[in-house]
């Protein structure tokens, strides 16, 4: 048998990971960061202090996928089936209109990617993480599942590190402020398949950047995982926005990570959609190593039917005067469970942080479930640490109260909800606060995914 005829079947092996670093080209230090990882893998249990992972099967699961077309900067050039996904997402309208830059995942490879000249000019780097391995191997090395997210972190960044493929590098020099908002969008398109792209963003001192990530897939009667991994380092005065709309389908696992290194005055500023998938474990991490670094975190989280969204942040203090907001929004239909699961620690060294966690959640009938659960460790007296969590039920009288206005119930349930949500999604762009409204409005009808 091939070893293309090999890849088509499911399950992970070492002869897998082998091709994979092989297919690529990659150096050997990659091979071996690939192998310690899988090693590590094939040692470690599926962790059970979450959501239940049962439904999971790993050996099901096909890991890699080449959409076999060459990357280009022409959408013309793309295969019509690949074309017609993406036009119907949006993303060339999105280039054309209002981005710096694009990159278009489809399964395990970047089939697009493009750049504006005025900001390759100033020396800005967007590539494929693949292509980035090649053409700057020290840099890449330097930064990749190193002191961020090692592979080591918990079982699913094991298997991110074998079989990672795709995603995006960002650098962005000194000084440089890139004026438009850099985008990927990550499409799963096959069945009982995994989806592995890994995002490495540097942000060098006193630089600025946005980037947007979209992520979506088909449904299917088998499951698929998302298991994804986001890297950022925010140097010195820095200033890093990731915003992310995950929107995979019901059938999907995303056990996704994301974690930020914030050196002396840098900012680093999350914000997260999320919807899709039939189980979501997602907390981004902000690590504040200098002196008045800050992070920021703005969640929203919609469970409907079958769904259980386990989500929420963290923020770790090791510098002093460095400050932390959360800002979690969840809404639970139709027998959902949303969750907030979040962290924050205050280091000795880390005199005068300050620290502020605000949960809200909204029930909209029996049947749902919302759980909050924080922690917090501090080994500083110095320090300003506050947290607030708020639950309530979607009320008769404000329902009423709409219904005698002339909305019908369904629609009046839908203003509630987006008055609710409505403080995280103005922190988005507005193109991008008008599609997750869009989705909000498709999940509150049960038309999502």
């Amino acid at each position: 048998m091939s070893i293309d005829e090999k890849l088509v079947n499911k399950g992970l092996s070492e002869t897998l990971v082998r091709h994979i670093s092989e297919s690529k080209n990659e150096p050997s230090w990659m091979l071996k960061k690939r192998l310690e990882a899988f090693s590590l893998w094939k040692e470690t249990l599926i962790p059970n202090w979450g959501p239940s992972l049962s439904g999971l099967n790993l050996d099901d699961l096909v890991y890699y996928i080449d959409p076999s077309v060459e990357e280009t900067t022409d959408w013309k050039e793309l295969p019509k089936e690949i074309t017609d996904t993406f036009e119907k997402l949006g993303i060339p309208k999105a280039e054309r209109e209002y981005l710096g830059g694009v990159g278009a995942q489809y399964d395990s490879g970047i089939v697009y990617h493009n750049l504006q000249k005025s900001l390759a000019d100033k020396g800005v780097i967007f590539e494929n993480m693949d292509v980035a391995v090649q053409k700057y191997p020290e840099l890449v090395e330097k930064y990749f599942m190193t002191d961020c997210v090692p592979s080591s972190d918990h079982k699913f960044t094991m298997l991110h590190g074998a079989v990672w493929s795709g995603g995006t590098f960002i650098y962005v020099p000194k000084g440089v402020k890139v004026g438009l908002p850099l985008q990927a969008y990550f499409r799963m398109n096959r069945p009982s398949a995994g989806q592995f792209e890994h995002t490495l963003i540097i942000a060098d001192e006193g630089s600025e950047i946005e980037y947007i990530e979209g992520c979506s897939a088909p449904r299917y009667t088998s499951s698929s995982l998302h298991a994804g991994c986001v890297e950022v380092f925010v140097m010195k005065g820095a200033k890093v926005k990731y915003l992310s709309i995950e929107n995979w389908s019901r059938n999907t696992y995303n056990l996704n990570t994301k974690k930020a290194m914030v050196y002396e005055d840098g900012e680093m500023q999350w914000v997260n959609g999320n919807m899709g998938s039939c189980v979501t474990m997602l907390y981004p991490s902000s690590v504040l190593l200098g002196a008045r670094a800050k992070a920021d975190s703005l969640g929203i989280v919609l469970a409907g039917e079958g769904q259980n969204q386990d989500t929420g942040a963290k923020a770790l203090h090791l510098a002093p005067d460095t400050v932390s907001t959360i800002r979690s929004k969840s809404v639970s239909k139709d027998g959902g469970i949303s969750t907030y699961r979040g962290f924050v620690q205050i280091g000795k060294r880390a005199t005068g942080a300050v620290s502020s966690v605000v949960c809200d959640a909204l029930i909209l009938d029996d049947k749902s479930v919302s759980n909050t659960y924080p922690s917090t460790k501090n080994d500083n007296k110095r320090v300003n640490i506050s947290h607030e969590a708020k639950v309530g039920r979607l009320g008769d009288d404000e329902v009423f109260y709409l219904r005698s206005r002339g909305f019908s119930e369904r629609e009046a349930e839908r203003l509630i909800v987006g008055g609710f949500l409505e403080p995280i999604v103005k922190a988005m762009p507005l193109e991008y606060a008008i599609e997750l409204n869009k989705l909000i409005e498709l999940e509150m009808e049960g038309s999502v995914g």
